[in-house]
């Protein structure tokens, strides 16, 4: 039984997967956006994000490592990963300077999970990319620019 069950769950794609637990009721919206932060995901500065964030003037740090391509053919997907070997990351947040809304993802990570995060953004032009970390409570960023030559934010 504990092998079909594996079975299943490895055959159902993740966005399937929690559609169907959102069906049978198990998981609602509210669990689901449980860590949604409205207010950082809106603001258009990266002032404004970072306050949002409750970041205040993270500390640039040579422990938190943003990866993607020096040059992006297309804006619109852009892979984009955060890795980090501070103690204690409970938060990591992706955002991009010259974006319309410069937040671009967050996550949050369950205690003793390694901070490794790999995802794809959009971005309408070249930009500087700035990867968040929080540990032990303080925030800490390291940068990277990404050059575009097709924007993918309406460009």
């Amino acid at each position: 039984m504990n092998n079909q069950r594996r079975t299943v769950l490895k055959s159902v794609s993740g966005g399937a997967l929690l559609g169907m637990l959102a069906a049978a009721g198990i998981i609602t919206p509210e669990i689901a956006l449980a860590d949604w932060n409205k207010s950082a995901f809106d603001a258009k500065s990266m002032a404004d994000t970072l306050k949002a964030l409750g970041a205040g003037t993270p500390t640039d740090s040579k422990d938190v490592q943003v990866t993607g391509p020096d040059i992006a053919e297309n804006g619109a997907v852009v892979p984009v990963g955060v890795a980090s070997s501070l103690p204690n990351i409970s938060m990591v947040a992706i955002l991009i300077e010259k974006n319309p809304n410069a937040l671009a993802a967050t996550f949050v990570l369950p205690d003793s999970t390694e901070a490794n995060v790999q995802t794809r953004v959009k971005m309408g032009q070249t930009s500087n990319i700035y990867a968040l970390v929080k540990s032990d409570g303080k925030f800490f960023m390291a940068t990277k620019e990404i050059k575009v030559t097709l924007g993918g934010c309406g460009g």
